[in-house]
């Protein structure tokens, strides 16, 4: 088959792309932090501002989405973000590729770095607060050469000794992979990689997704070495087995309990205090699927914008003012189209069935 002619478009009306980030970055990146990075790129070159809520609007994507991938990138270090006190982006500085990775990068860096700041307006302050709780750490979809490229390393085969004496048996490639996330992505070193698989293990749990979701937890709340971990592993198991005696449970959690413990800890940022009231209701409404139930809860309260108690106290109120809301005539159709379904019981019956 021919080989295909590539010509260079000679219009100026362009946004130039640096090959060192085709070759290195564009790879591991999901379909969002593509579109953010290269779009960005678009305005800092027609000298724009941008916003949050435009670039969620432009690409369909939820705000969240736009500030996940452009933490990605500045995990990256291919870009710094600067933050309000409310902890909005409101202002991007963009690394210079070509001088990082120049012979001195330090006499050039700083005066080839780049900056485009976010325009602030209404739309960005419907971004649901704390910011700082999404998580930036997400496993890239590594190839086969990265595997093989990690897997060559020196220190590789202490690692996968270690992981294996734990597992009792070979790894998969999808669990080297794990094991390359915690090294790339998250910077644990060896010592920490072995009590992390240490610590789950001796729980029970031996699937590297679940390691994955224990790591990137430790990693968000700055854990760098084992005796730090031991610290907050102990804060955090006080924390699952008082989750669970709200539950009426007095087992060690399973793997999937655990899995939405650590997300309403983790990925919604609740605190003890409001996964505890879910907990209760919870228990006050069904004696079967609690975790699931209190799932609901806890995943309505995230996308009301749930923070503290006294948000969910203003949440009962407005759902109490709609209940009380009477049907606009006595005329029968309009009571018929117009009645008040109680949610909360026809899921409790759907979860007892």
């Amino acid at each position: 088959m021919a080989k295909l002619k590539i010509y260079k478009n000679v219009d100026t009306n362009t946004t130039a792309i640096s090959n060192h980030f085709i070759d290195e970055y564009m790879e591991g990146a999901n379909e969002a932090q593509l579109k953010v990075y290269l779009y960005l790129l678009r305005m800092l070159g027609a000298s724009q501002a941008t916003s949050v809520s435009d670039l969620a609007d432009k690409f369909n994507h939820s705000e969240r989405d736009i500030i996940r991938a452009l933490k990605y990138w500045e995990k990256q270090k291919l870009l710094s973000l600067d933050y309000d006190a409310g902890g909005i982006p409101v202002g991007i500085r963009f690394k210079d590729l070509e001088a990082e990775n120049s012979p001195a990068p330090e006499e050039t860096s700083t005066s080839q770095s780049l900056s485009l700041f976010m325009e602030e307006d209404s739309g960005s302050q419907d971004v649901p607060a704390p910011v700082e709780k999404e998580s930036c750490f997400e496993r890239p979809s590594y190839t086969a050469e990265h595997l093989r490229e990690f897997k060559g390393r020196q220190e590789t085969a202490r690692l996968l000794f270690i992981a294996e004496s734990y597992i009792g048996r070979p790894l998969t490639p999808s669990e080297m992979k794990s094991i390359l996330f915690f090294t790339d992505v998250l910077h644990f070193s060896e010592d920490l990689i072995d009590y992390l698989i240490a610590y789950c293990v001796d729980r029970g749990k031996k699937d590297f997704k679940y390691m994955e979701k224990v790591a990137v937890s430790w990693a968000e709340h700055n854990v760098t070495t084992p005796g730090q971990a031991k610290k907050y592993a102990t804060k955090y198991d006080k924390n699952v087995y008082a989750i669970m005696n709200a539950l009426g449970k007095t087992n060690a959690p399973t793997a999937k309990e655990a899995e939405y413990i650590i997300r309403w800890t983790g990925e919604y940022g609740f605190d003890m205090d409001v996964i505890l009231e879910a907990c209760e209701r919870t228990v006050m409404a069904t004696d079967r699927h609690r975790l699931e139930y209190a799932e609901s809860i806890l995943n309505h309260w995230r996308q009301e914008n749930v923070h503290h108690k006294a948000d969910i106290h203003k949440i009962d109120e407005l759902y109490q003012r709609r209940k009380t809301v009477k049907p606009a005539s006595n005329n029968k159709f309009n009571q018929f189209s117009q009645n008040s379904y109680d949610f909360d019981a026809l899921e409790k019956e759907l979860l007892s069935n």
